[in-house]
Parts: structure tokens; sequence; C-alpha cells
């Protein structure tokens, strides 16, 4: 690895001019420290030069340095001139840290320190400093990067940088970005028909963003003589217009499908509780802003380790929500068996009476739960089309809960109680089925889902005590379309109205689209009304 890293400098140093930045061999350390003893009292323009002889001097190992100071937490100890690393925590504490070694340093009172000035000039040297070091000394996703963010600036300078790293032996992936470089800069800058007709092929398809720009702008030039060159660039600029529509088409089925694991948790609950006990639970909303609350208590409990909160957070939600519906069930709905009407009253009581505790308790406004950095991010797939994390692993984590649900629905006794008192409750409890406690039992579980459901959703939005209010209304149409009480259905039902929602929201707006699905579900009811997966035994009568 060091000899790599020798090597891209040395590289780097034949080709670049003997004033370039990279065209020196890195100093000793010493050099280094004496040049960073200089920043907390250097003038903008000075710090500017400064940045120059690290990068110089430093090499990789000035990347955090510059990170920090273009992120605006570069600070010096008033006392010891040190550089720090300084953000806010969530209590509003001022944190510091090394830059080098990222170890944790005392909290500082704003008195004690001095922030690191930087301008927009500075900050632009910035981002082609760490652009430099990532593409010589960087991984290869760094390196990949670093030659798009190039791609802004075709300048002889970065070409040389781009030629070095090439020469140093770059990623196939590397490379492929590089030779878009070239034809970017022989469209630019050749005359030769051939060349730049070559060039464009190789632009073709292409979807970065200078690529389209440059494209656009030969046809925007009234100067560009050539016929032949302008039909290729608007071939070339068809090309990409076609992929990226496509994907724009595949990021709303992404989100469709997002909505869809959203709507397939929030309803699963309500449909394993509805087909075995016909009730129609207007608090299922509740249990799901319980278990959110039941998120944002875990996390306050565990500030120091928010990365692991959320794994224990899903748990704790299922036994808080869980437990809350067990209550409802054994206090008020076994009261009421048979009497749908009241039934429905007196949950939609309970709704108002949980909205009102939970304001008493953590008061009206919304809570804000901390994103884990392991869902924090996108997966890139290309420069139009990239998955945020925390969809993502909502959507699979969905899909796991609805796969343990049909487990235990399938091979455990409670599931064979469930699947016979949902066909005949009588016949069930005369083959000894305490169908008492089959309702209690399933009336926790679908709670405990819905909780499970508002861990999710803690990670969407803000937890407030009217969260539930806005997904129970979708949770009783998923459960209708899919056919009450069929988990298969509402699996369907889900993700299919997630992704109807989401592909009329760009035509018609947010709340036109909702008002549309309604609409042809009404209709769709008309003709089906047990739903697309009908259920059988008692929920059929």
């Amino acid at each position: 690895m060091k000899f790599l890293l020798h090597s891209l400098w040395l590289v780097a140093a034949l080709l670049l001019p003997a004033g370039s930045p990279l065209a020196q061999t890195p100093p000793t350390a010493p050099a280094v420290g004496e040049l960073l003893q200089q920043i907390p009292n250097a003038s903008l323009k000075k710090t500017g030069e400064l940045v120059q002889q690290l990068e110089q001097a430093g090499g990789a190992e000035m990347r955090p340095l510059f990170e920090a100071m273009l992120a605006g937490e570069l600070y010096a100890v008033k006392e010891s001139d040190k550089l720090v690393a300084v953000t806010k925590d969530r209590a509003g504490r001022l944190v510091g840290r090394e830059i080098f070694n990222d170890r944790k340093l005392a909290a500082f009172a704003s008195r004690d320190l001095k922030k690191i000035r930087v301008n927009n000039r500075l900050r632009s040297q910035l981002r082609d400093a760490i652009a430099r070091i990532d593409l010589l000394h960087g991984s290869e996703e760094q390196q990949h990067a670093a030659v798009l963010s190039i791609l802004d600036d075709l300048s002889s300078q970065n070409m040389r940088l781009l030629r070095s790293a090439e020469t140093a032996g770059a990623s196939a992936q590397v490379q492929e970005v590089i030779a878009l470089a070239d034809a970017m800069v022989q469209l630019r800058d050749s005359r030769v028909l051939e060349e730049r007709l070559a060039a464009i092929e190789i632009m073709s398809g292409r979807l970065e963003a200078p690529v389209r720009n440059q494209l656009q702008r030969l046809l925007n030039d009234d100067g560009e003589q050539e016929v032949a060159v302008k039909a290729a660039a608007q071939k070339a600029l068809d090309k990409i217009a076609g992929r990226v529509e496509f994907y724009g088409q595949m990021e709303q089925l992404f989100f469709g499908l997002s909505l869809g694991s959203v709507l397939l948790l929030a309803a699963i609950g309500l449909a394993i509780t509805f087909g075995v006990m016909g009730v129609i639970n207007m608090a299922h909303g509740e249990m799901i802003m319980l278990g959110a609350y039941t998120t944002y208590v875990i996390q306050q409990l565990m500030p120091g380790a928010i990365e692991y909160s959320l794994l224990l957070a899903v748990p704790a939600a299922f036994l808080v929500s869980g437990g809350v519906g067990v209550l409802i069930e054994r206090g008020v709905i076994r009261h009421l068996q048979g009497r749908p009407l009241e039934t429905l009253l007196a949950t939609f009581g309970l709704s108002l009476i949980l909205q009102q505790a939970v304001r008493s308790i953590f008061s009206p406004l919304n809570m804000q739960v901390v994103t884990p950095g392991w869902m924090s991010g996108s997966l890139v797939i290309n420069p139009v089309f990239s998955l945020t994390y925390n969809r993502l692993y909502i959507l699979l984590f969905a899909l796991a809960v609805f796969a343990a649900l049909v487990a235990i629905l399938k091979k455990s006794s409670l599931g064979l109680n469930v699947r016979a008192v949902s066909q005949n409750r009588d016949m069930a409890k005369a083959m000894g089925v305490r169908t008492e406690l089959v309702d209690a039992m399933t009336f926790g579980l679908g709670s405990g889902i819905a909780g499970v459901a508002g861990v999710a959703l803690s990670q969407l939005t803000n937890v407030g005590p009217n969260l539930g209010q806005s997904y129970i209304i979708d949770s009783f149409m998923v459960v209708v379309f899919g056919g009450v009480g069929n988990l298969l259905g509402t699996l369907v039902g889900g993700f299919s109205l997630g992704v109807a929602n989401k592909f009329l929201e760009p035509a018609t707006g947010a709340v036109l689209a909702n008002i549309i699905v309604l609409v042809c579900l009404i209709l769709f009811i008309q003709k089906r009304p047990k739903g697309l997966f009908p259920q059988r035994g008692r929920a059929a009568e």
C-alpha cells in the first residue's frame, strides 16, 4: 500500500508542472505541525495558502482536517491554539474530538473556542483538495466519486491529475469515467469531425449531469456549424432522456413499494384482529403511535447507543403496544361482543383517551427520533437513481414481519387456534378451544405488530400524538381491498395501493391521488365485496 501511494506521488511529480501542489514530495511531519499552528491566526487568504501547503505536506492524512473545515466544524482552543473538530450533541453542548484520530474530548464552552472562518472560495479549494486526495489515495468508491466531481471542471491541471491516477493503475470503473472525461475534453477542444463524433458516441447514454449539460450547450450554441455533430448530440441526449425516464419510473416504483411496506405493517395487525374477532378497532392507529413513542423513549434512555437503540425498540414496542391491546380487549371489547357499532364507538373513545394521555406525558409537540448511521444515506445505483437506506430497510423489515406472522399462524398452536376461531367460533369452542384467550392473544398480537409499524414510521416522519390517525383509514382500505382477515390479500393490497398512489402523485398531486385511489377502491368493492382474496368460514358469512 505504501509503495502504491509513493508511486502515485512519483507519477504526479513527473506529469505535473513543478509549481503544482501535487508535483512536490511530501515533507516531513514537523512541517505539517508548523503549518497547523498558523491556521488559528491566519487570514482567509493565508488560510487558502496553508491548505495548499498542507495538501503538499500531508497528503491523505489531511483529509479529516479539510472535511472538518469544509463542514464548518473546525475550531481552535483559545488557550493553546489547538485545532479540534466541534459539533453540538442532542443536549446542545459543544462536544470536541481530535482531528486526526477522532478521539472524543470533553465538552467546551463557546467562550473557550475560536471558529476557523471559511468563505466560498476556500470551500471550493477544500472540495478540490479532498477530490485530489481521494483520487490518489482513496478507496475505489472514493476514487470514483472524485473523478465524477472533476467532470465539472476539466481543466488542464485536473486532466493531468486524472492521467496520473490512470497510469498508477486505477480500477476499471474509475478508468471508464476517465475515458468519459477524455471524450468530453475532445468534444470541447477538437475541431476534427470524426474525433468529435467519436466523443459523442462515448458520451451517449451516460447519466452524469456534466455530460448532459455539455451536450445541451452544444445544441444551443449558434456558432456550431457542423450539422452532423448537432444531430449526434441530439441523438445522444434523446438516449439519455430515455434512460432518465426509465430510472424515474423505477424510483417511483421503489417509493410505491416503500409506502406499501408501511401500509402492510400498519394493516397486517388490523387484518388478523378484524378477521378473528370482527372488531372494527378505531384505536389501532394509537397502537402505531405508542410504538413510535416507545422508540423515542428508548433513544432517550440510550443516548450513547443510538446505533443499537432501534434494534431494542422493536421488541419493546411490540410488548408495549401488545400489552395495551390486551388490556383494551380484556377491559372493554370482550364486554361488547356481538355489538359492532358500540365496539366502534368505544375504541374511537379509547383512541382519543390515548392521544390525550400522550399529549399530557410528552407534550403535544412532535418528537424527532434520530436515524441510526446504518440507516442513513443512500445506495447509489447510478447518477440519477438511488435507494435510501431507511426505506430499503423498512421494506425488508416489513417482509420479514409478514413472513414471521405467517409462520406463527401456520406452525404454532396459537396460529391453529386463531384459524379455528376465525373459521367457526362456536365449533372451535365446542372442541375445547378457549376462545376468550384466543381473542386476547390475537388482539395483543395485532396491536403488537402495529407497535412495530410505529418503530418503522419513526424513521420516516416525526413522532406526534396524531401519528396513527394518518394511517388508520389507509389500513382499513388495505384490509377491505385485500380481503378481510386474509394475510396474502393484505400483502397484495398494501403494495398495490402504495404503488398506485406514488404513480398517480406526479400527475395529480398527493391529495387527488388519494381521492382517485379511494374512488377506484369503492368501484372495485362494488364488484367484489369480499376483496381480492375472500376469507372462508366465519368471515364469509
